[in-house]
C-alpha cells in the first residue's frame, strides 16, 4: 500500500556505512525519476550516482545536516550514506524546475524505501565545490543532494502538540522524532458555491 511506503520513507541521517549500495540500484532509481512528469515535458533535470569512496568523500565533506539539531555535526564515519544521487538542473531553466526536482526526489526516496534503503533530501549544499570536484558541466547547478544507504536510525512521527513548534528531535536513547501537524489542521475547505 502506498501509505506504507511513504510511512517507511523517512529523512534518515544515519546510515550503516558498512552496507554498500549498488551502482545498478542507483540507475535503477534514477530511471524511476526519468519517467516521472516534468513541467512542459522538457525533462531538464540530470542525475551524477555517487558511489565511489573517494567521490562520496567529497560530496559528504561538503553538506550541511540538521538545521535543528545545532549540537550535531552530522553522521559519524560508521554512520555515513554510502551513495547520493546529485538532482542536477540547467541555471537558464523555466520556473518549474524545483517543482520537477522534488517530485523527482520523492520518487526516488520511495523506490530506495522499496528496496529497503532509506534516504534523506539535503539541500544546505556547498554547491560550488561539489560542482567543480566532481565536474558537473558548465551552465548547470545542483538542485537537490539525496543522500541513500541501508537506515541506521529509529524515526517516529508524532502529532503536533504546540503549532509553533515543529522543529524535529532527538530523545535520550536517539531516537529521532519528527512532529507532523494534524490533517485538519492542513485542510482549507472551499466557500460554498454561489
Amino acid at each position: 500500500m502506498l501509505k506504507d511506503l511513504v510511512l517507511k520513507n523517512r529523512s534518515y541521517r544515519k546510515f550503516d556505512a558498512f552496507f554498500e549500495v549498488k551502482d545498478t540500484q542507483l540507475f535503477e532509481l534514477i530511471d524511476l525519476a526519468r519517467i516521472c512528469p516534468s513541467a512542459g515535458n522538457l525533462q531538464n533535470l540530470r542525475f551524477m550516482p555517487v558511489w565511489e569512496k573517494p567521490h562520496l568523500n567529497i560530496v559528504f565533506d561538503n553538506l550541511r545536516w540538521a538545521a535543528y539539531l545545532s549540537y550535531w555535526d552530522g553522521p559519524e564515519p560508521e554512520q555515513r550514506p554510502t551513495a547520493y544521487i546529485l538532482i542536477i538542473s540547467p541555471i537558464q531553466t523555466n520556473k518549474f524546475h524545483l517543482t520537477d526536482a522534488g517530485i523527482a526526489a520523492q520518487t526516488i526516496l520511495l523506490g530506495a524505501a522499496e528496496k529497503g534503503l532509506g534516504g534523506c533530501i539535503l539541500g544546505s549544499v556547498n554547491r560550488q565545490e561539489i560542482q567543480e570536484r566532481l565536474g558537473i558541466p558548465e551552465g548547470m547547478e545542483i538542485s537537490l543532494v539525496l543522500a541513500l544507504g541501508k537506515p541506521a536510525e529509529k524515526v517516529v512521527i508524532e502529532d503536533v502538540t504546540d503549532p509553533d513548534d515543529i522543529e524535529y528531535w532527538r530523545d535520550p536513547d536517539n531516537v529521532h522524532h519528527v512532529p507532523k501537524r494534524a490533517l485538519d489542521d492542513l485542510i482549507i475547505m472551499p466557500l460554498e458555491a454561489t
